[in-house]
């Protein structure tokens, strides 16, 4: 088993220097001003960069490792429907208008990345195959009856329960009590969309920067002075799209955001036969649990991840987790215990207290943040959105603008998640008794 990104093995990834010019050549210079400075070269900050660009300001991406480096290349390429928190429960906090504009917003964000798929000709493997959310327990499904009953009533949008005795249909398993269908998720290649990404953005005419740390970040009278690794810069705004690595540079976000570690592991390639077995529609899968699992097919192998350790990933936490996921990949399909896993490696995701998505500006310094495992779809829309919002008008016409983003309870938290593995023990209990 490889401690290696299985994803990166499929497409040549946007090295040290620009995506457009070969291996070896030097890296990219840092121009000395800009409109607009996007820090992050992942989803978010590459489809910002491509939208602004478009609109003619001039932009450059800055990127403390290389281009799609972070969990953009590192996620299971689930392009999906809904937020993390299930939309009866955001709209009873939130009023029925804004959830029905959230909502909306992420079925919006499914067609932002069919539609730069398709007018930029990335070749990532795009198919609207549907998600399925699969019960862990009985009480589970029932849940997902209320949940499937309200978003036809007030969202007017439609799902399918399979109870299960007819799973058999949807899934090569006999573990679970059910499972609920929405048709209009998607699956993709994310290194692959990553790197294509990273191409229309500089073919759009942004900079893209790699190896451009950001170091320091101040607001001046009028301009932002940004100084990088390796060099300074000044631009009228900033788009901060860190997710899960936002540091202390920006450190009133940091502190919002928790970065948790989610860990995949990739099978050898399955037969024709078993792979139709296991999932025949090769839908997105993941599970009703706190600590959840999500797997998927892609080239007839079973891609299995999961939260198996919170903390963000490492050798020792890959390891660790890549053996905690082969159990459970066992357990969920018995017939893979004779499959050989091939790769295994991690990412960090940003999860806000809420477990929300959430989007500002505090005098010309963007964000759009905590995507809770929602990041394909949400963070190649919002990139977009708030991009338009730059330079077009204000960001509160964003429904994820328009409620509070909240610290940690007393402002027990500076961006140390020091309380990880106590988060983890208690959503294990949660799943053990609820």
């Amino acid at each position: 088993m490889k401690h290696q990104i299985y994803w990166h093995t499929t497409v040549q990834m946007p090295g040290d220097s620009n995506p457009s010019t070969s291996s070896g050549r030097r890296l990219t210079p840092i121009p000395a001003d800009v409109d607009v400075a996007v820090i992050g070269g992942g989803y978010t900050g590459l489809s910002a960069a491509r939208t602004l660009a478009q609109q003619g300001a001039k932009v450059v991406v800055l990127e403390a490792e290389t281009i799609g480096w972070g969990a953009s290349s590192r996620n299971g390429g689930m392009v999906l429907t809904g937020l993390k928190v299930g939309m009866a429960a955001v709209s009873k906090k939130y009023g029925r208008e804004l959830a029905k504009a959230l909502f909306q917003y992420s079925l919006d964000s499914v067609d932002t990345v069919e539609q730069i798929i398709r007018e930029e000709n990335i070749d990532c493997g795009f198919a609207r195959c549907g998600h399925l959310l699969m019960a862990n327990k009985p009480k589970h499904y029932e849940s997902m009856k209320d949940e499937s009953d309200f978003m036809e009533k007030e969202f007017n949008h439609k799902v399918r329960l399979v109870p299960a005795g007819e799973l058999k249909s949807e899934i090569g398993s006999n573990v679970y009590f059910g499972a609920l269908v929405d048709d209009v998720s998607g699956g993709l290649n994310p290194a692959q969309y990553v790197a294509g990404l990273a191409g229309a953005a500089e073919k759009a005419g942004a900079i893209l920067c790699a190896r451009a740390r950001v170091d320091r970040l101040e607001r001046g009278e009028r301009r932002f002075v940004i100084e990088t690794e390796r060099g300074s810069l000044s631009a009228s705004s900033v788009f901060v799209a860190t997710s899960g690595y936002t540091g202390n540079v920006t450190k009133n976000l940091q502190r919002k955001i928790i970065p948790i570690g989610s860990f995949v592991i990739a099978t050898e390639k399955l037969t024709d036969e078993l792979a139709n077995e296991i999932s025949p529609h090769n839908r997105m899968i993941f599970d009703y649990k706190h600590f959840l699992n999500y797997f998927r097919l892609w080239d007839n192998r079973m891609v299995f991840g999961g939260r198996a350790a919170f903390f963000p990933e490492n050798e020792n936490t890959i390891s660790q987790s890549a053996e905690i996921l082969r159990r459970e990949m066992v357990a969920v399909f018995p017939q893979l215990k004779e499959v050989k896993v091939e790769y295994a490696w991690g990412g960090t995701l940003d999860f806000a207290f809420d477990q929300m998505t959430h989007v500002g500006e505090d005098n010309g310094l963007f964000y759009a943040l905590g995507y809770a495992g929602h990041g394909v779809a949400m963070g190649t829309h919002l990139g977009k959105t708030v991009a338009e919002a730059i330079v077009n008008g204000s960001i509160q016409n964003n429904p994820f603008a328009r409620f509070r983003f909240p610290g940690a309870p007393l402002g027990l938290y500076n961006g140390n998640s020091w309380f990880l593995p106590f988060a983890g023990l208690w959503y294990k209990i949660l799943d053990l008794i609820e």
